[in-house]
């Protein structure tokens, strides 16, 4: 391997909820990870998509907050010093030598890993890029994808463009911490759940929110990156100028497998076969879990996933240790490094 090459013992293709607890089952079976994401933050779809939206079927919550239920799990995984690799999306995997594998991403990431874990939701997944002349200058800097911590837009002047659930439900979050808040969509109409619908509409009226409809995206104005005002017109070709230092473009996102359909794995329907005691594909070493993984009676549901990890991580195990003879204990018996059981 090359020296430049990073050497763990598991690598993890997707940070959202099922990847993220990989990291806690491996680390609790004292094997190390690397993560790697497409986007620019940990939560995959959840975070992307909904994140203020309650999740109702995580054991023990009641109600969470897709938001709050990717921050736990961080936590969770915390004492186990993963290391990620956000923005980076996997472009060769290829055995490499003694069993291991060999991950290589669009950054020229590097990762020797004995085992590998697909955790990749639906699949390869970006932002839906809206298209405005010189875009790419701001990305990163002042036009974003998803976003990772509200305070990061404290006293902001933020464009918010689209019209589903994540546009909605971040205009909604934001409001107590941006300057100002503005919402363009090409219609009055919102894709949003009712009730967050009616309380964007609520806000609007009390004047904490304006709604710029029925207007979509028409061009950026600013220098080094940094916005001043983005550009807005009606179908009628009425512009206006909304004066902001943030644009914030939810339009979904694009998906597809990707470089996984190339990775000679049994496939079924645009998803990866596994066996459901194990997670292990056909290809020894690499194993799917969560909604990419499919099986007789698999269950699309996030706790679903959780259970799957747990299968995964102990069926790495003997990969990564040959010599040891595992003895399977509860959490509560062996604690969790760096906790008060440990």
């Amino acid at each position: 391997m090359s020296a430049s090459c990073q050497r763990t013992d598991v690598a993890i293709i997707g940070a959202g909820p099922v990847g993220l607890f990989a990291i806690f089952e491996c680390g609790m079976l004292r094997m190390s990870c690397h993560v790697v994401d497409t986007l620019e933050a940990a939560g995959g779809q959840c975070s992307a998509l909904y994140p203020e939206k309650p999740i109702y079927d995580i054991p023990g919550c009641p109600s969470i907050t897709a938001t709050a239920l990717i921050e736990r799990l961080g936590e969770q995984a915390a004492p186990f010093a993963p290391t990620y690799h956000f923005g980076q999306a996997v472009t060769r995997l290829e055995p490499g030598a003694d069993g291991r594998w060999l991950v290589e991403t669009s950054a020229g990431t590097r990762i020797d890993a004995r085992a590998v874990i697909i955790a990749a939701g639906s699949g390869a997944f970006g932002p839906n890029r809206p298209p405005l002349a010189g875009l790419e200058h701001y990305e990163g800097k002042s036009v974003f994808y998803l976003v990772r911590r509200r305070q990061d837009f404290a006293g902001r002047r933020v464009v918010i463009a689209g019209g589903g659930d994540s546009a909605v439900d971040w205009a909604l979050s934001l409001v107590d911490v941006a300057e100002r808040i503005m919402v363009v969509h090409r219609r009055p109409k919102f894709r949003a759940a009712p009730e967050s619908a009616a309380r964007l509409d609520a806000l609007a009226r009390a004047g904490r929110i304006e709604l710029v409809v029925p207007y979509q995206l028409s061009g950026l104005e600013g220098a080094d990156g940094q916005l001043e005002a983005v550009r807005v017109a009606t179908l009628d070709g009425e512009e206006r100028r909304l004066t902001a230092d943030t644009l914030l473009a939810f339009f979904g996102l694009s998906m597809s497998l990707g470089p996984i359909a190339e990775w000679g794995l049994e496939l079924e329907r645009n998803h990866i076969r596994v066996n459901p005691a194990t997670a292990a594909t056909n290809r020894p070493g690499l194993f799917a879990i969560g909604d990419i993984a499919t099986y007789p009676g698999k269950l699309k549901l996030i706790l679903s996933g959780f259970a799957e990890a747990a299968q995964a991580a102990h069926a790495i195990r003997p990969l990564v240790y040959p010599d040891e003879v595992m003895h399977f204990e509860y959490s509560t018996t062996k604690g969790v490094p760096g906790s008060a059981q440990s």
